[in-house]
């Protein structure tokens, strides 16, 4: 159970307010920097959220109205929430979900990508942000890269526009996290 007093400024204030307007539960899906600042650890800024789902979906509209970029909670708190059209994630991310400040909200229940799916959804634009992403969550958690690999083979490949690029740009995440745990033990 998660506290309200938890939950970092501006964050909190700007979920209390969306948890407010609701009449009903109502499940966000998160990825991206968001997740990785809050739920990961990692020290890095950013004025988002990226959701990629928000279920029921007859609330999404009015939510983004609200929290959404050049909403009312954007001039208030300079953050917004962010709906994320087109991401390439793993099919079954939905078993893996991780929810953030359980019991804060009465109403508002926000569910972060495991881990492993939140690296994978970096794969395809891997800017240098995505990538310092990944190797943090590679050392902190520390990934298995075998399962890393394995999902993103059974789960995500055949979604690729250009599958080999990927498998490339995968392969490099991969050689890098080994040379860089070589590095530490040596």
């Amino acid at each position: 159970m998660s506290s309200l007093e938890s939950i970092p400024e501006p964050w909190r204030s700007f979920l209390q307010e969306i948890n407010d307007t609701l009449e009903e539960q109502v499940r966000l899906i998160c990825m991206g920097g968001f997740v990785m600042t809050q739920l990961y650890g990692f020290s890095r800024s950013t004025v988002d959220i990226d959701a990629l789902a928000i279920d029921p979906r007859t609330l999404a509209g009015k939510i983004q109205d609200l929290a959404a970029k050049s909403g009312p909670l954007h001039s208030k708190y300079k953050i917004y929430l962010h709906f994320v059209t087109i991401a390439a994630v793993p099919e079954n991310y939905d078993e893996r979900l991780t929810e953030m400040y359980a019991g804060a909200f009465p109403r508002l229940r926000i569910f972060a990508l495991d881990p492993y799916d939140l690296a994978l959804s970096k794969l395809e634009r891997n800017i240098q942000r995505d990538r310092d992403d990944v190797f943090y969550l590679a050392r902190t958690i520390p990934f298995d890269l075998a399962a890393l690999r394995e999902r993103y083979q059974s789960e995500m490949r055949y979604q690729m526009g250009v599958p080999e690029r990927e498998d490339l740009t995968l392969q490099m995440w991969i050689d890098a996290i080994e040379e860089k745990r070589g590095q530490a033990t040596t």
